[in-house]
């Protein structure tokens, strides 16, 4: 009686033992999966914030290395602005019997008018707020338009004759024609060096996605 009455507590003791070794395996277990998981949603988010930066730093050397096709879009895309600025602003100029200086000045005003628009309109759609569209806008087009009316006003300018001639004149066309194409393969360039920097319409293509 007395070795089983020893034995019974010797028993009980085990099991208690048992017990608080089960809760403390349960508390560390779950307290380590705890750990693992912060760990891991930590080492995510650091991870995906990481991935993301690289991925930024690499659009950001990306840009570095433009095409020539992406410039002349971009300058394709100014030209287009400018090209009916102009030619609505000789338009106008003429059937109100205004001289060769303000109808050229009017032309220009137009072909920064326009050239801005077309910018504006795909900044607009990509939900942006009026004014910061045309911050961006004037960021993105002011030098290429300028550098374009200077070329193209110029070769109208120094042509002798193109002042004079008539709209209804094929040869007026011609010389138009012939500046807005050296003005395009002249802005090209320069396009091309501004994007590889992060300016021009380097600023308009992450509307754009």
């Amino acid at each position: 009686m007395q070795h089983d009455a020893h034995s019974h507590p010797d028993h009980g003791t085990h099991t208690g033992h048992e017990g608080h070794t089960g809760h403390t395996a349960g508390h560390t277990t779950g307290h380590t999966e705890g750990h693992e998981s912060h760990q891991e949603q930590h080492g995510g988010g650091h991870q995906a914030h990481h991935g993301g930066h690289h991925e930024q730093h690499g659009g950001h050397h990306a840009s570095g290395k433009v095409s020539w096709s992406m410039a002349a879009r971009a300058t394709l895309h100014c030209l287009t602005g400018c090209a009916i600025g102009e030619v609505l602003g000789m338009v106008i100029g003429t059937a109100l019997g205004w001289g060769n200086t303000q109808t050229m000045i009017l032309a220009i005003v137009l072909a920064f008018f326009f050239g801005y628009a077309l910018t504006l309109r795909g900044i607009l759609a990509a939900g942006v707020d009026f004014k910061t569209a045309f911050k961006v806008a004037l960021a993105a087009d002011t030098l290429s338009i300028a550098v374009m009316e200077i070329i193209d006003n110029g070769i109208i300018a120094l042509w002798p004759g193109a002042m004079d001639a008539h709209l209804s004149e094929p040869f007026f066309w011609i010389v138009l024609a012939i500046a807005l194409a050296a003005a395009f393969v002249i802005t090209t360039p320069v396009n091309k060096w501004m994007i590889g920097r992060g300016k021009g319409h380097a600023v308009v293509h992450q509307y754009h996605h």
